[in-house]
């Protein structure tokens, strides 16, 4: 009963909030949005049969965090997406609070969803299920009940699984809370996906030479790219540094090995996947051509959110674009999906010193910029990028006081791709050695422009919408 009312409250805040939200000047052309409410963390992202699903974590109620549904896209190039019944609702008594994130995989022909149950009590305590769901012949998912409760050790955060199969095993990652507060990934196995074993903690605070790294994990993803085990995981926790970790959630990623047996991960440093404003949670899935695609919330939890512009059209957050993964060196790289290429309109090119370009125009649209030294940009006079011949800064006012602040890339910059959106900006540095993904909310037709003694070369594309149905 309390999942049906949901859903009938669900229809009537979509009648009664997408009029607006479509006025917002900021709608995005081409990301993916909630169409009213907050979305945040993207689940269950996968590709089935030629069509790639992705599931969603919205509250269709408001700009908050609670009421936490699965909402569900489908596509079959990336670019133009349908919605899909709601695969979750919450109101079972094992997910009274929630269908927080989780991941899906293949079994038997049909789509299982796996995903955590949040439940709190009056006390103020919590608990959480790790449960399944099973896609129906009318495209829903019919929930299957929990198949893990809380494992004994760990506080009542314990969510988000990420699940694969390995040779004849199913093989699950959670983020987890112990009683010190220490934040760890667990491994797990199943031969069947509904009894499981806990392995062990493969990643943490006081693992493998961490040392202390924060007091929970999050969104535990792994996945082996060209023969190396790669965990990308949040942690929530760390101080920020001058240079890094300097959203208050970060995301990144270890490499090494896995032991399957020994449920141990030699691994390396921890390093951000994204120095940019907003970007969390983001979760992978291997298409059926072999690559390693990404997908992320353009957002932090308990960031600024409050101070959004899109809140008064009733809607908050958007998704990353689609990214294709590659390990160079023990570093990994991102760049947009070559899908994204399609969206391009007819294409300028431009070259000389940064002081004498022209504007171009960003609303939506792709740009290259190959420098030759220092020099800054000017996005629509709501945010700057800039380049010392060092260190790469973005600059923006905060969305809440309005003071300035800043993010930062140190390297060599020979290369950069930017794509715009009505109030969004991902910067891929280097064909994707680092990335800076942030909002920003610009006037009306806003417009790139360069600063600087420096020889450049330049290419822009106005970028097509794509349709969401």
């Amino acid at each position: 009963m309390e999942e049906l009312n949901l859903m009938k409250q669900a229809v009537q805040a979509l009648m009664d909030g997408m009029p607006l939200a479509l006025r917002d000047p900021h709608r995005p052309a081409w990301h993916l949005a909630p169409s009213v409410g907050l979305l945040n963390d993207p689940n269950g992202f996968i590709q089935h049969k030629g069509v790639y699903h992705l599931f969603y974590q919205w509250n269709p109620l408001g700009c908050d965090h609670r009421n936490k549904c699965w909402g569900h896209w489908q596509s079959t190039d990336l670019l133009n997406w349908q919605h899909q019944p709601v695969a979750l609702v919450p109101g079972a008594c094992y997910d009274s609070h929630g269908c927080y994130s989780g991941s899906a995989v293949v079994a038997d022909g049909k789509i299982m969803l796996a995903y955590t149950g949040n439940v709190k009590y009056p006390d103020g305590s919590r608990t959480a299920y790790q449960c399944l769901a099973l896609e129906n012949e009318l495209g829903g998912y019919d929930k299957l009940g929990p198949v893990l409760p809380l494992p004994e050790g760990y506080s009542g955060h314990v969510r988000d699984p990420k699940v694969w199969r390995h040779q004849d095993s199913w093989y699950m990652v959670l983020g987890a809370r112990d009683l010190q507060d220490r934040g760890k990934v667990l491994l797990l196995r199943s031969t069947d996906l509904r009894s499981w074993q806990l392995l062990g903690e493969i990643a943490g605070t006081q693992l493998n030479g961490m040392g202390d790294f924060g007091y929970m994990w999050e969104c535990p993803d792994l996945f082996t790219l060209a023969g190396t085990e790669v965990l990308i995981c949040c942690p929530q926790g760390l101080a920020a540094q001058a240079e890094r970790y300097l959203n208050v959630y970060q995301a990144g990623y270890l490499t090494g090995k896995l032991d399957y047996r020994q449920a141990s991960f030699e691994h390396g440093e921890f390093h951000e996947l994204d120095a940019g404003f907003e970007f969390y949670a983001p979760q992978t899935t291997l298409a059926e051509d072999g690559r390693r695609l990404l997908v992320g919330w353009m957002g932090v939890p308990e960031q600024d959110e409050t101070c959004h512009p899109t809140l008064q059209y009733g809607w908050i957050h958007t998704m990353t674009c689609p990214r294709e993964l590659s390990l160079h060196n023990g570093k990994l790289y991102q760049q947009p999906a070559r899908e994204l290429q399609r969206l391009r309109g007819e294409g300028s090119q431009w070259q000389g010193i940064a002081d004498n370009a022209p504007g171009w125009p960003v609303d939506s649209a792709e740009v290259l910029l190959t420098p030759n030294g220092p020099f800054s940009a000017d996005f629509g006079d709501a945010m700057t990028l800039s380049w010392d011949g060092a260190l790469l800064r973005l600059t923006r006012n905060n969305l809440c006081t309005g003071q300035p602040e800043h993010r930062y890339w140190r390297g060599e910059v020979t290369h950069l791709q930017m794509l715009f959106d009505s109030s969004s900006v991902e910067i891929f540095i280097n064909h994707g050695e680092g990335v800076m993904s942030s909002r920003y909310f610009p006037g009306p037709q806003p417009l790139l422009r360069l600063n600087g003694e420096t020889q450049l070369a330049l290419e822009h594309w106005p970028l097509t919408p794509c349709m969401l149905e």
